[in-house]
């Protein structure tokens, strides 16, 4: 479901990109160090926005190296790295578990089986450490199964459950940010969920799987309630954020925030527009 909070790279200066991409590596480097392969392929653009405004709003000093990869082995790359992106690469281990816990659970995959299996030391050693947010992470999406098993058309309902483990997920230290970082993660989350549905639709449809907008598609005016609401959904995460003082990273962190989230949107709806006047000649 993650991988929606990208930068919009064709707007973003070189500079900034690059350091986008130190920051994106340095939490490759981290999940590596910390947790080994089975963490670093649970990196995520989405983390690394998290570690990029984590690290503007607090001003975390930043370890800045230059190392070798599988995807860089002639030359080294820099990276970007300190104790948001190691507090990241732990949330994301135990997202990955208890991701991999439902599948099993419910759909009995074998990707389910696995996934617990390989996750299941670290995400159970992570929740001890961080057992609220694992609390949280555990009960909504326990509540988010419940829902999409009951075939719920209601999308704010389920879209609900991810915003409230995003906005625990957001929170990183208990002050007087807290409640804008959960209000941002709060919509954020909604947003992902929204974006995500309207993103699998014709392929849910296809393979017969749930998805909430399955019984609405057909309405009319449907793309542009869809628009709407995604629209709400980031507007209100924009302006808890333009609450905060983040001053290193505003670039990068902004053309993410009103521009990047809306990649694999614009893609979707160029290729349909594309299809329909291929249709139309």
């Amino acid at each position: 479901m993650f991988g929606y909070i990208q930068v919009r790279k064709p707007e973003l200066k070189i500079k900034d990109y690059d350091v986008y991409h130190a920051f994106y590596c340095g939490l490759c480097e981290r999940l590596k160090k910390r947790h080994g392969l089975k963490g670093q392929i649970t990196l995520t653009y989405d983390m690394t926005f998290l570690v990029i405004l984590l690290t503007s709003l607090y001003d975390v000093k930043c370890q800045h190296e230059k190392v070798h990869c599988i995807l860089h082995p002639a030359k080294k790359h820099d990276i970007l790295y300190n104790e948001v992106s190691d507090y990241c690469a732990d949330i994301n281990m135990i997202l990955s578990y208890y991701h991999c816990k439902d599948d099993k659970q419910d759909d009995h995959s074998v990707k389910g089986f696995i996934g617990e299996a390989v996750y299941k030391k670290s995400g159970k050693m992570l929740s001890d450490k961080y057992k609220n947010k694992a609390n949280v992470i555990k009960n909504e999406l326990n509540e988010l199964d419940i829902l999409e098993k009951s075939g719920s058309s209601d999308i704010i309902a389920l879209a609900d459950c991810f915003g409230r483990m995003l906005a625990e997920i957001f929170v990183y230290r208990e002050d007087a940010f807290k409640k804008y970082l959960m209000d941002m993660g709060y919509y954020m989350g909604r947003f992902i969920y929204i974006m995500d549905a309207y993103d699998d639709l014709e392929e849910d449809i296809k393979k017969e799987r749930f998805n909430p907008f399955k019984n609405l598609c057909s309405e009319e005016n449907f793309e542009d309630k869809v628009r709407e609401m995604l629209y709400n959904e980031i507007s209100l995460a924009c302006a808890a954020f333009e609450q905060m003082p983040c001053i290193d990273y505003i670039d990068i962190l902004r053309n993410i925030l009103y521009a990047g989230v809306w990649n694999i949107y614009d893609t979707k709806n160029k290729d349909k527009n594309n299809t329909k006047t291929e249709e139309i000649k």
